[in-house]
């Protein structure tokens, strides 16, 4: 095995005194541009790597930021997260850390598994998705006074740095779109009443529809889990009401639903944007491309990934943050299917 190369040979080279070097790859010196450099070309021409171990030792942390989310379906991909989690990697990685990925298992098993990371200290923190109302991590976390940020709220007494997008603005959009499109008769495609991302949805389109002065009628809010079929079928059953409450509009929960609903009126011999309006909710890369297009609400999401990592070693750092919570707006993005 080569022999490992050492900081005082990279100051020898570089001109420079040990702790100069130090401090600059570790990106904890105002030194000159031209030091710097000189201290960088040293360490590459000697193929100088650091010495991980040690330095967290020295440090006393991991350098690894825990995180955990719960799978799609198996016949399904979660284009949201996996955004979520490729922005959250760069962003921790310029930051020099790494993100540990680890299994999700329901209830106490799940708090269990980031009780024995805790206490092995093989993490310094963790980012937290999927939120949900009573959510035993925030919680156990909030308890053991160890870092964290979650990308998504939970119950309105809890007090926690957080980053979420306002679902509620965005079915809002969608619905003042399709009003001013001159649609009374608008239905939802929901999540379960359980779900609190679906709940602040879902508020945000009661809003829209009293805010134009429209009655919702029984029948128009459909609640089911977000995948295809239930889109398909609620739609079915949205189409199959009587003819003056039958909505000309449906807005959905997400754009896998939205399919869903676009297939049913299809099937109906209905033109999608021409008969009927559907509007989807996160942009998923494939939108663009359904037959017709799909009107949808984009969600900031790289954003997303990227404050909360943000957020995350500010709090490592002990610096001082700007915002513990931060909402963030989504966009209606228009296409043909409304």
């Amino acid at each position: 095995m080569p022999q490992q190369v050492t900081l005082k040979q990279v100051a020898a080279q570089a001109g420079v005194s040990y702790p100069t070097v130090s401090k600059v790859l570790n990106r904890k010196a105002q030194v000159s541009k031209e030091t710097e450099s000189r201290i960088l070309q040293a360490a590459q021409q000697l193929g100088y790597r650091p010495n991980q171990i040690a330095r967290n030792m020295r440090a006393q942390r991991s350098f690894m930021i825990g995180y955990s989310w719960e799978r799609s379906h198996a016949d399904q991909v979660n284009h949201i997260l996996d955004q979520f989690l490729t922005s959250m990697v760069e962003e921790a990685h310029a930051a020099g850390y790494h993100v540990l990925p680890f299994i999700y298992r329901p209830g106490e098993l799940h708090v269990n598994d980031y009780r024995d990371l805790i206490d092995t200290g093989r993490v310094d923190s963790f980012v937290l998705s999927s939120i949900n109302y009573d959510d035993p991590r925030v919680n156990f976390l909030i308890e053991r006074k160890f870092p964290f940020v979650a990308f998504g709220r939970s119950n309105p007494g809890l007090d926690f740095c957080y980053v979420d997008v306002d679902g509620g603005d965005g079915t809002r959009q969608a619905v003042e779109y399709l009003v001013k499109q001159g649609h009374r008769r608008i239905a939802a495609i929901a999540w379960p009443d359980d779900s609190r991302v679906g709940n602040d949805r879902l508020c945000g389109y009661f809003e829209a529809m009293q805010a134009a002065a429209i009655e919702v009628q029984p029948g128009w809010i459909q609640r089911g889990q977000g995948v295809f079929e239930f889109g398909r079928e609620a739609c079915l059953r949205l189409l199959h009401m009587d003819p003056s409450d039958r909505p000309t509009a449906i807005v959905t929960f997400n754009d896998t639903m939205a399919i869903g609903a676009i297939h049913a009126a299809q099937e109906r011999n209905l033109r999608v944007g021409k008969d009927i309006s559907i509007i989807g909710f996160d942009d998923a890369p494939m939108s663009q491309f359904l037959q017709p297009p799909l009107t949808t609400i984009r969600q900031p999401i790289r954003l997303v990934g990227r404050k909360c990592v943000e957020m995350l070693v500010s709090l490592l750092d002990e610096s001082q943050l700007d915002e513990r919570c931060v909402l963030l707006k989504p966009e209606l993005i228009v296409r043909a299917s409304a």
